[in-house]
């Protein structure tokens, strides 16, 4: 729309100075003679366009003029440009150009002499919403349920663990460490549903009323600690090591848990530690990472499994070692 491009050249004007046409033309993806148009339009809207030819020469405002758009201060533009430094999530639901447009509108609200300043201090904040070791994850009709969330517009949807088609009432996307999650109604309540396990996404006629109390950011954190806590039912009493204390955000990672370590009475140097695993296999699993510097103390089973496994393990490295000593040689 011709609106939204007058207000990007004002915008890259304001934010950037004197640019000329052809930099213009670029910058807003559009001829040379659509800019020098819109820059007509400009002027004949009482905003003082200056054009100037020649080596040297260019566009710019008027010097001293400013938008009244905005109203924002050099520390809240810092803050903003800084978690908007990068599209991530963003970028995959489309408004990857919607973002570049705001840190246009964020940069022009600044006085000429400070704008530079700004730009570099939020240049050096970064924020990677990606998980470690997991490529960003897949969804098929993630441009679907964005315009379903948009737009108030009912969804049916089919699940990659079952073979049912639902009709539900999209309340809006979560991404939480690269994954997507769609926040629904249904006749079975508000629930989430991972966003890459559906499978099909189709976009109803009707609209919904979205609920007035409806908070996404407040329902999200209740659900998600709910969630976590459903899984960690099992808790495993462990004993650790110095080592095994400072490798738990390698192993486990977990930050948090440290904190909670106590002294171990029995033995001097070491700290005990309550952990919570979904069971008894994914607890033994994961505390093998550890090695010699983690000893689980309760519950017996647990301790039983882990050390049958650590024997397997260790037989099964002995058994390797006298084979390939017995090899004949070359």
């Amino acid at each position: 729309m011709r609106a939204d491009r007058l207000l990007s050249l004002l915008l890259c004007l304001q934010s950037r100075g004197q640019m000329t046409a052809r930099h213009l033309a670029a910058e807003l993806e559009v001829s040379v003679r659509t800019v020098y148009r819109d820059l007509e339009a400009l002027s004949a809207a009482g905003i003082p366009v200056v054009a100037s030819g020649g080596p040297g020469g260019g566009c710019r405002l008027m010097e001293g003029w400013r938008s009244p758009l905005l109203g924002i201060s050099a520390e809240e533009a810092t803050a903003l440009l800084a978690v908007a430094s990068e599209g991530g999530p963003l970028e995959r639901i489309a408004l990857g150009d919607a973002l570049a447009q705001a840190r246009l509108k964020l940069l022009s609200a600044l006085p000429a002499a400070g704008r530079e300043q700004v730009s570099l201090t939020a240049s050096r904040f970064h924020i990677d919403t990606q998980a470690w070791f997991k490529p960003p994850e897949p969804v098929a009709h993630l441009a679907v349920l964005v315009d379903a969330v948009r737009r108030d517009r009912r969804l049916r949807l089919r699940h990659a663990q079952r073979d049912v088609r639902s009709d539900v009432d999209p309340l809006g996307l979560v991404a939480k460490a690269g994954v997507w999650y769609l926040v629904v109604r249904s006749d079975r309540g508000i629930r989430a549903h991972r966003a890459s396990r559906i499978t099909e996404a189709e976009l109803l006629p009707e609209s919904f009323t979205r609920p007035a109390d409806f908070d996404l950011p407040a329902h999200w954190a209740r659900w998600a600690a709910e969630f976590e806590a459903s899984l960690d039912q099992l808790p495993v009493t462990v004993r650790l090591s110095a080592a095994g204390l400072a490798a738990l955000p390698q192993v486990l990672g977990d930050t948090e848990s440290a904190a909670r370590a106590v002294p171990d009475p029995e033995e001097p140097g070491r700290h005990r530690l309550v952990l919570h695993f979904d069971d008894r296999r994914t607890a033994c699993r994961r505390l093998l990472g550890f090695g010699p510097d983690a000893e689980v103390l309760e519950p017996a089973d647990v301790r039983r499994e882990l050390a049958e496994t650590a024997r397997r393990t260790a037989a099964r490295y002995r058994n390797a070692r006298h084979r390939n000593a017995s090899d004949p040689m070359p």
